[in-house]
């Protein structure tokens, strides 16, 4: 296969996933770093095969595990190419998976209690424990809301109003989580695997209404927190309260792209601009 597609690696005979995995994890990764941008074409099936020493059959279901991503197109005749379009929903943890490649890694988060990140970043950072993924530094920035302060949401059902009980039982989910991606990346710099790993933690009085990862500055995925009547234990007895709901919301996919005017690079830098103006007026310290 010709020189240029050296990034692509090869297969890991000690990794348990099988090839296609393989294969589709290492072509999502080139696409998420843009190493293939919007409208390239990926290599032919014969190529694909050649390299990675699979059957073509193999290669097929490599393929489509990115078609069903809704990361690629095929034309018939033509082959496989990078989709075009970069707002779609999306996983989150592989775009993760593809920033950690980089050896200086951003992640900025702002939103409600960020246990979809924890858990993303729990399997990343396994790898990076094990040596499959080894970036110089790390540098998390997370910005949540302060639920000892009157919100409007989390808030009891039947009064439709701030509860001081149901903000508790926020507040110690988000300390979980926060705390959670603290001790996870601290604990990679104490280990001496990353030079530098850091994670500032602040919050502010505004009630969540969305959720905001941005990646290395260039990705940003957005997704709405929808407020739904549940049941829920407050210390003891079944509660129903308007809660929000993060977990599985989709996701909103925008890349900075070549052209300063397209819609993704100018959702980036606005969101970016977005984050930064509260992270340096309304929020403060997080006391965890």
């Amino acid at each position: 296969m010709a020189e240029h597609w050296d990034y692509l690696g090869g297969l890991d005979p000690d990794d348990p996933k099988q090839a296609s995995q393989q294969i589709a994890n290492k072509l999502r990764a080139a696409i998420l770093t843009r190493r293939l941008a919007p409208g390239d074409k990926l290599p032919s099936q014969p190529e694909l095969a050649s390299r990675y020493g699979v059957a073509r059959e193999t290669v097929k279901r490599a393929l489509e595990i990115l078609r069903s991503e809704r990361l690629i197109i095929t034309r018939q005749g033509s082959g496989a190419f990078v989709r075009a379009q970069t707002q779609r929903a999306v996983e989150l943890r592989p775009h993760i998976e593809a920033a950690f490649e980089r050896p200086h890694v951003a992640i900025d988060f702002a939103g409600f209690s960020g246990e979809t990140l924890r858990d993303a970043l729990a399997e990343v950072l396994d790898k990076v424990r094990v040596g499959r993924l080894a970036p110089e530094t790390i540098a998390v920035r997370v910005l949540v809301s302060d639920m000892s302060v009157p919100m409007a949401l989390p808030a009891r059902a039947e009064t439709q109003a701030d509860d001081p009980a149901v903000r508790e039982r926020a507040d110690r989910i988000t300390r979980r989580a926060v705390d959670g991606i603290i001790d996870q990346v601290s604990e990679l710099g104490d280990l001496g695997l990353i030079r530098s790993a850091t994670v500032e933690v602040r919050i502010h009085r505004g009630s969540p209404q969305f959720k905001l990862y941005m990646l290395n500055d260039e990705e940003v995925f957005f997704g709405f927190y929808p407020a739904v009547e549940r049941t829920v234990s407050i210390k003891g007895e079944p509660t129903a309260i308007y809660d929000l709901m993060g977990k599985d919301v989709p996701l909103f996919h925008y890349a900075v792209s070549d052209d300063d005017t397209s819609h993704g690079t100018q959702f980036v830098e606005a969101s970016r601009q977005w984050f930064d103006s509260l992270w340096s007026t309304i929020a403060y310290r997080y006391e965890g």
